[in-house]
This record gives structure tokens, C-alpha cells and sequence, in this order.
């Protein structure tokens, strides 16, 4: 895979993982959250944090891939995780910012 492609798959799968937490009722995508329907607000910013390493060890495994993995410093964790939630702002605007028709169980 070249390093074009790897960098885009890597920014496709921060789009998906960054919105996954607001778009489904279940912990990690897969695991029902116990008797409450919702999924509360602090549940879904430890999944972002959860999912924001999974996208950046994949990323390291693309660099690892590549070639010599670059040295980098606390800026770079400051401006992807920045990132990581700006791509996660359209699920978090679905979720609590647009209003849903009730919906029946």
C-alpha cells in the first residue's frame, strides 16, 4: 500500500471511529448497555479516548510498515487528538444537538 492510500485510510477510519460512540446505543459497537436505553455522555467520551488510541496504533503500524517510525513530540498528540475531535463533532451534533422523533420500543 502506498503511503498515500495508508494516510487516507487512516483519516477515513478516524472519521468512523470518532462518530461511532454517538451513533449507536452500545458500548464499543457491540456490547448492550445494561438495562438503560441511553448510553450516558461520560460512557461515550471514554469510548472517543478508547477509539482516538486504536486509530493512532494503527496509524503507528502503517508508519511501522513504511519505514522508520518518526520521533514525535506533544504537539503532535495535542493536534490529532484536536482533530480526532473535530471529525467526532457531526455524530455528537446528531446525538444531542438535532432533535429525534420519540422513538417506540
Amino acid at each position: 500500500m502506498s503511503q498515500s492510500a495508508s494516510v487516507w485510510l487512516v483519516l477515513l477510519l478516524a472519521l468512523a471511529l470518532a462518530n461511532l460512540p454517538f451513533v449507536n446505543e452500545r458500548v464499543l459497537a457491540v456490547i448492550p448497555y445494561g438495562t438503560v436505553a441511553i448510553k450516558p455522555l461520560s460512557v461515550r467520551f471514554a469510548e472517543l479516548v478508547l477509539f482516538y488510541f486504536v486509530t493512532g496504533a494503527v496509524g503507528l503500524l502503517f508508519e511501522r510498515r513504511l519505514g522508520q517510525i518518526a520521533p514525535q513530540g506533544w504537539e503532535f498528540y495535542a493536534v490529532t487528538a484536536t482533530l480526532f475531535i473535530v471529525l467526532a463533532f457531526p455524530g455528537f451534533t446528531w446525538r444531542y444537538l438535532l432533535k429525534h422523533r420519540a422513538r417506540h420500543v
